[in-house]
């Protein structure tokens, strides 16, 4: 099978600029790709890693990849997805970040040094000393702001008060710059990333094709969504990172050990290298059997992830907890209608709405001793904010201290 065939199949795939073109491009192989890693954090989390695995199986089918490390675009910020402008960082941090990214994505990709093997470049090269009146006569020109305003990443902004600033309105243009900067140094010819830079990958395919009126391509995958349309990769403690100083391999087991019965099959497919049969002989597996297809996602994904010695620990742990899990699966359970955890219920009114403390006070003093548990994470802000994405299948398990187990169920 040829890469395009193997996202199809994966689940990969979500738009393409021309179809029929890339579908050749692939049969033809031998394809110089790139993705575009922006290094707002130093670590890369379970949203990079679906276009991390896009991009590995796109190499073992004997492509190309460019990793693009964004150390002159994370100076400004994409906005797209954001409903607010994203934190500026000094040139020290980008730089940090950058240094952190390359060496976890050694992991996954192969960068052999060959003339074909994969390569990481730093878009920090030609954006950070732009002459920008010499940047707007060459690529500025073939950018019009009526076609820019049309696109889904700045529309969300421009309808809020605080809009859009002109820092950010840039962001698309450096993105179609480093595409057709990639094409004339790499011979690189197919930008691909999340569906949420469908806007941003256009505008290089468009750039390319009016400057040099050469082909150019772009390809977007699917978002890591659970089945109810939320993104995936959040838990009580925050994002899963790949980094195990900030998620643990048994953290980052157990969350996956814990998705929804309905996401199984898709993240095997997505985020695993286990054959399609095997795939969706386990993604068919009903009641309590789905479990031992739950089991295999969490061991395969975190040993691609930390390694297969650190997956066998996390599996071990996670199963002589299985007792503890017993006792809570016969706890009592309060069902609570969805439309309360819609803006998020605070934990103190969560603690008193199922009756597992007497009053907020108790509840308070329960949750600054660090012994309140959601879903075995502990909980200790007084403020935190219980939302629907940190249940699965509609329940969570609440814990307070050591042997007070009780469910919500949503209605």
């Amino acid at each position: 099978m040829n890469a395009y065939e193997v996202l199809k199949e994966r689940g990969f795939i979500e738009q393409m600029t021309h179809e029929d073109e890339i579908k050749e491009l692939f049969e033809k192989g031998g394809v110089t790709f790139y993705i575009g890693i922006d290094p707002t954090a130093d670590s890369l989390h379970v949203g990079h890693f679906l276009t991390v695995m896009a991009m590995a199986h796109m190499q073992r089918c004997g492509n190309r990849p460019i990793c693009l490390m964004g150390g002159g675009t994370g100076m400004i910020g994409d906005p797209s997805g954001k409903a607010d402008m994203r934190q500026m960082m000094t040139v020290e941090t980008i730089d940090h970040n950058v240094a952190c990214i390359k060496k976890q994505l050694s992991r996954f990709i192969d960068f052999g040094g060959g003339k074909d093997d994969a390569i990481i470049v730093n878009n920090a090269d030609w954006l950070r000393n732009l002459n920008y009146i010499e940047f707007l006569r060459e690529v500025g020109v073939h950018f019009t702001v009526n076609r820019m305003l049309a696109a889904d990443c700045f529309k969300t902004r421009m309808e809020k008060e605080t809009g859009l600033t002109f820092l950010e309105f840039n962001y698309m243009i450096m993105q179609g710059y480093d595409f057709l900067e990639l094409y004339q140094r790499h011979n690189c010819v197919l930008e691909m990333g999340g569906n949420d830079q469908w806007s941003n990958i256009i505008a290089g395919v468009e750039l390319i094709r009016r400057k040099l009126s050469k082909p150019a391509y772009g390809m977007t995958f699917k978002l890591l969504t659970n089945s109810e349309g939320v993104k995936m990769g959040k838990t009580v403690s925050g994002a899963v990172w790949l980094d195990p100083e900030k998620t643990t391999p048994y953290e980052f087991y157990q969350y996956w050990r814990n998705v929804g019965d309905k996401d199984v099959e898709k993240c095997l497919a997505l985020l695993t290298f286990l054959p399609m049969d095997e795939v969706r002989r386990l993604g068919a597996l009903e009641g309590s059997e789905i479990n031992q297809a739950k089991e295999i996602l969490a061991f395969e994904l975190t040993k691609i992830v930390h390694g297969e010695e650190e997956a066998q620990k996390a599996q071990e742990a996670a199963r002589a907890l299985f007792g503890k899990g017993a006792a809570a699966g016969s706890a009592p359970t309060t069902e609570l209608p969805a439309a309360d955890f819609a803006e998020g219920m605070d934990i103190l009114s969560l603690l008193t709405a199922i009756n597992v403390v007497p009053s907020r006070s108790e509840a308070r003093r329960a949750v600054q001793q660090g012994g309140v548990k959601l879903a075995e994470k502990p909980v200790t802000d007084v403020d935190f904010k219980v939302t629907t994405d940190l249940f699965t299948d509609g329940k969570l398990l609440v814990q307070k201290g050591k042997k007070t187990f009780h469910n919500v169920v949503l209605k």
